[in-house]
């Protein structure tokens, strides 16, 4: 039978230093409202003239696809728990 418990990785410090002190991971909050402020500014490069519409492909897809990555991570990470 198999034990309950597992064992846990020691992480070396020097190939690791935040793990000296505690921390070591992303910053989940700040990466999808990064995402959402760079939409908006993509989008907002839309104001003003423009000469043709290869200036507003060039503004609005990346912008929808920024906003789809942010949505499905926010998603995934949300029904990661039920996997």
């Amino acid at each position: 039978m198999a034990s309950s418990s597992r064992e846990l990785a020691k992480v070396d410090p020097a190939d690791e230093p935040s793990a000296e002190w505690g921390w070591h991971g992303t910053f989940p909050k700040a990466i999808p409202t990064a995402g959402v402020v760079v939409a908006i500014l993509l989008c907002l490069i839309l104001i003003g003239h423009h000469a043709s519409w290869t200036e507003i492909l060039y503004a609005v897809v990346p912008a929808v696809v920024i906003l789809l990555a942010v949505i499905l991570g926010t998603i995934r990470k949300r029904n990661d728990w039920r996997r």
